[in-house]
Order: C-alpha cells, then structure tokens, then sequence
C-alpha cells in the first residue's frame, strides 16, 4: 500500500461549515486538506489519497467515526494517525475511540491552539513500536540502559543542570504507579511531562485523559470526574461514565487541581484512597485502576494556606514533586528549543531556514519569556515564516523581545519600576526579591511589608529555584 502523505489532513465532518472553516485554518498552517461530509466518502479518499492524519466527528450520518477506524488502518501503511472531534456529551465515546486505536480527541467547539497542538504532537511522534521498546529500567543487548530511546521517547531534553534532574526523576517515577504533582507557571510544559510519565510507564497502552478542573462549570466537576446514572439530575438521561472509569488501566491527569470546588475535594480524596467510585445518583461502587497526576501553576503550599486546596489532598497528590523550572531559569535551553522548533516549522510550512544569527539568539537568550516555552515556540515559527530560509535574524523577531530585555526592572531604596508588558507573575517575583534587597534579605520584616506570612516568602523562593538562605 502506498505510504500516506506527510503533509495531507482528512477531514471529515457532516457539517459543510465546520469543514469550510478547519480546511481554511489547516491550509493556513501548511496543510494540504481534503474533506468527505460521510463515512463512505471518508473511506474512500483514505483508500486513494492516504492522508497522515484524520480529523474526524464522532457522530456522521452513515456510521460512527469509532466504526471507521479499522477501515483507516487498512487504507495505508503506516495507517493515518486518527484524531476525533467530539460534543463535550460524548467525550467517554471518543474515549473508546482512542483505546481502538485513535490518536486523540477534541471537544466542540473547538480550542484552535489545542488543536495545533495535538497535530504537532502526532507529526513529531515516532511509531509506537520505536517509542516503547526501551523505557526506564529496560536494558539493551549489551547490558546498558539506553537513554537516548528513553529522552526521544520522551520528545524532553534539556542542557539546564535542574532540568536534567528533572528529567532524571521523571524517569524514576515512570516506572513506578505514584502519584505526582506537577507545578509550573502556564506554559512551561506540565501537561507535556504528564503525558512523557505516562508514554514511559508500564500504562502506555491503556488511555490518557487531561481533564482541566478550571474549565470546568462547578456543577459539572462532579458527574465529570465519577460520572452520573440515568436520572441523577435534570437531563440525565443515561448513564455515564466520569474520567476515573474512562482512564481505566492508564493516566489520568487532573490539570489546574487547585481550582477544582472545595466542596468536591473530600469525594475525589476518598476514592483516590479506597480506589473505588460511585456514580452521581447510584449506590454501586465500582473499582478502577488509574495512576493520577495533577498541575497546579500556583505554589501548591499557598494554595493549601488560601484554602483552595485541602491539606490531606495536597498530601496525598505530592508522592512526588515535579516542579518545572520556568524558560528564563534555563536560558542555555533556548538555543537547544530553537533549533528544533525551526525544524517544525519547516517542516509544517515547506520552509528552508537554516538557523538562527548569533545577534538574534543572544536576544532571545536575554528575553524573559512570560509565557515560557510555548511563548518560544509561536516567536520562533513566526520568525521562520518571515525569514522563509537562510537563518533567522534580528528583524525577524518581534520588536518588544529586544526592548524587554533591554529594560530591566529599575530599583531603589524606596520604589520599584517595572517594564510595561511584564507578567503579574513576573512583577510579584521582582517585588519580593527588592524588598527582601531592602530589608537585608530579613525574611520576617520582608514578610510584614508584604502583608505576608514567613512561610510563604520561603515558598516563593523555593518556587523561584533559589535557596531560602540564598542571597
């Protein structure tokens, strides 16, 4: 059979507008697109022109996108990578999809950057049989284990000394069934190292699910999570499995923990401790198998103080703590991303850039990259895409990077001036360093200035990657 081609998407979808709008965006992205309003169509054009990826609605007027995916994996081989849409009532049906074999799913409406995402993901992915036949505590022919296989497994690497201990205990704790918490400011990749522990671990195979507790409206939290019997509830018409059920056998990662209601909290702590469930409205416990990670992006010790988060929860997540270092703490890393983001790009466009100048990569060195890795990422293919080949240059970059980080945060006994443009995040972190300066790093006075406890000053700094005794 023909191999499918590299840059070609199959949309499929009964709705003329959704597949008007997506192959406008994908083509917008480099794609090559081609769409079918069936399941018949659909087949058809997976047969003679073998896609690399499938964009598939659960629902289509013939068939069911779960009933086509053994038809997609004998239109090609390798076989399309299939990626399903789905309203967000369906989410457990698209579930099943990804254990038959699907790559992934999407609620509707659509989140566009969380789509770009996922079709990055799948490009970049190597074959499955590549990805797990070495992972943490396996050993080559020889005896040795080999860590490369385990870091391209992983798509994580790192030049940065803590980003490579990290990476040494996410090897670790892949091996075992621990929970972890993971914490970080937006952007810098938790929900990356969530997926990395559980492609790693002996759950590779089962499913993984991100549910993000924040996005969530509060009275949904409940019947999302352990799901609901028919009747629980005005329009509860059925019965319905929550993500616990969903992820059974394999990794559920629960995004953003400490936003999830309080009031919930107790229920989600008992049946991570008694591994046993009950439905919202029924009275029959059911048993399920599920490693769970979570991610917070504030110091998971404030949020306990606040009372967002409770005490025996917080305990009972932080087996392990993975705490992302922010990009500006690794700049040494923002060469190494670079160079591989350009590689995406050029790959995803048809581009033919070379690399970076040195005057170009010492401004993105200095930049203090609010929004983190991802932030690199949409600056870098811009870039790629103004400068079309050869190597990126200076003006290639958007003007704020050079003036960000060419006006660093003014200081003085008395006051502190920020740049316009920096992160609420930022401005408090800057805040906390000048009055500790003034203070002569006396953390008690520091503390009462700031309308602050001792503990929290020391959490933040934890949380800045410097020693609380640091000066």
């Amino acid at each position: 059979m023909t191999s499918p081609a590299d840059r070609l998407v199959l949309v499929v979808d009964d709705e003329a507008a959704v597949r008007e709008v997506l192959a406008m965006r994908l083509g917008a992205w480099g794609y090559d697109v081609c769409t079918a309003a069936d399941g018949e169509e659909a087949l058809r054009l997976a047969g003679s022109r073998h896609p690399r990826i499938v964009l598939s609605d659960v629902v289509l007027p013939d068939t069911s996108g779960v009933d086509l995916l053994a038809g997609y994996r004998a239109s090609s081989t390798p076989p399309p990578a299939v990626v399903m849409m789905t309203a967000y009532g369906s989410i457990d049906v698209a579930v099943e999809a990804m254990k038959n074999g699907a790559r992934d799913f999407l609620t509707k409406p659509l989140d566009y950057g969380k789509l770009r995402s996922v079709l990055d993901r799948v490009e970049g992915d190597e074959p499955p049989e590549e990805v797990t036949r070495i992972v943490p505590g396996e050993e080559t022919a020889n005896g040795s284990r080999d860590r490369s296989m385990t870091a391209a497994a992983a798509g994580l690497s790192s030049r940065s000394p803590r980003m490579r201990e990290l990476l040494e205990l996410v090897e670790k704790l892949a091996s075992s069934d621990a929970s972890a918490l993971i914490t970080g400011e937006s952007g810098a990749g938790k929900e990356v190292f969530a997926r990395t522990i559980h492609r790693l671990s002996r759950r590779r195979a089962g499913p993984f699910v991100a549910v993000n507790t924040a996005a969530l409206p509060e009275g949904l939290v409940e019947s999302e999570l352990f799901g609901h019997e028919r009747g629980a509830f005005t329009g509860a018409a059925g019965v319905r499995r929550g993500c616990f059920e969903l992820a059974h056998g394999g990794t559920l990662f629960l995004d953003e923990i400490s936003e999830m209601p309080i009031s919930l909290q107790p229920k989600l702590l008992r049946v991570l401790e008694e591994g046993t469930l009950r439905r919202l409205g029924g009275a029959r416990e059911i048993p399920f198998d599920v490693r769970v990670l979570a991610a917070t992006n504030r110091a998971p010790e404030d949020a306990v103080q606040e009372g967002r988060l409770r005490e025996d929860l917080f305990y009972r997540l932080n087996v392990f703590h993975l705490s992302i270092p922010p990009l500006r703490a690794r700049s040494e890393d923002v060469e190494l991303l670079t160079e591989s983001f350009v590689e995406q790009a050029n790959a995803r466009h048809g581009l033919a850039v070379e690399g970076v100048e040195p005057e170009a990569l010492a401004i993105l060195e200095r930049y203090g990259w609010p929004g983190n890795v991802r932030e690199l990422r949409n600056v870098t293919e811009r870039a790629c895409i103004l400068a079309g080949k050869g190597a990126i240059a200076p003006e290639h970059l958007p003007p704020h990077l050079e003036e960000g980080s060419s006006r660093p945060m003014e200081i003085s006994s008395e006051r502190v001036v920020l740049p316009v443009g920096i992160t609420a995040a930022d401005a408090e972190k800057q805040l906390i360093l000048a009055t500790l300066e003034r203070t002569g790093h006396n953390k008690a006075e520091a503390a009462r200035l700031l309308g602050l406890n001792v503990k929290t000053i020391r959490n933040k700094l934890k949380q800045y990657g410097l020693d609380s005794d640091d000066d």
